[in-house]
This record gives structure tokens, sequence and C-alpha cells, in this order.
């Protein structure tokens, strides 16, 4: 038989509160996937010719389909970061970066390195969170 000290209850009570929401984690990123493009970024469906639209970093994107939003995502910024891809080691850990969408994926002027992902990044952005030989990579990102 189990016996319950009541002085102890409060203790209890206090700790399931605080430890239970370790228990789920909760993130405000979506998954999706990136492949990488090459120059010539100009013109841009975002902004044409203006070559002031990206960023010194050079950490910029063409939207997918997905958040695309008729062009309503031009400007916007996101955190990106590689979680996984098809060969191990591809990502780099820890690490995310800052892009800012200047262009609609399916009018690059170069051939993205994979068809329909979420976000098509400019060399730099994909070299900066993964191993640029490969042709796509999964991401999480929240703007």
């Amino acid at each position: 038989m189990i016996t319950t000290h009541p002085q102890y209850l409060p203790f209890l009570s206090l700790l399931l509160v605080l430890l239970f929401p370790q228990l789920f984690q909760t993130s405000n990123a979506d998954v999706g996937t990136a492949a990488q493009y090459a120059p010539p970024y100009l013109p841009t469906d975002c902004y044409g010719s203006d070559s002031s639209q990206f960023p010194s970093s050079n950490l910029f994107a063409a939207a997918g389909d997905g958040i695309w939003d008729n062009g309503a995502s031009c400007g916007r910024q996101y955190l990106v970061r590689c979680i996984s891809a098809a060969q191990t080691g591809t990502c780099v850990p820890d690490k995310t970066i800052q892009i800012r969408i200047v262009e609609y994926a399916a009018s690059v002027a170069s051939q993205p390195s994979a068809a329909g992902t979420t976000m098509v990044l400019s060399q730099t952005a994909f070299a900066a969170i993964a191993d640029s030989s490969a042709t796509s990579v999964n991401i999480e990102f929240q703007q």
C-alpha cells in the first residue's frame, strides 16, 4: 500500500508543473527543402535589375511555390538551417543563416540544382549551411 504524505503535495505539484512542459518542446519553424542556383541573379521578379536588393552578405534566396504567396514574400527574411540531407555529413552543424527573398524560384535565370524545393538559395547561402556539392538539403526555416 502506498501512503501519501500531504506535506509533500505542494512540492510534487510544483515539480510536475515545471517539468511537464520540457517533455513537449514546441517550435515556430517550418520544415522544407532547399536547392541552390548560380549567377546571373538579375533581373528578379521582386526588384527587377536593382542590384541593391541583394544583402551585402549575399545570403538571399528565391521562394518556391509554397512560400511565394503571389509575390508577397519579396523582401521577407528567414532564418534557415540545414537539418539533413541524402548523404550524412552534408549539413554544417549548428549553423543558422538569415536570408532575404529576392526572387520566385520558377523564374530564376539559371537552373536550380533541384526542382520543386521550398527555397532556392544563392550559392553563398547554400555553402554557408551545407556542402556545396549537394543538390538539395532538408531545412528548417522561420520568418
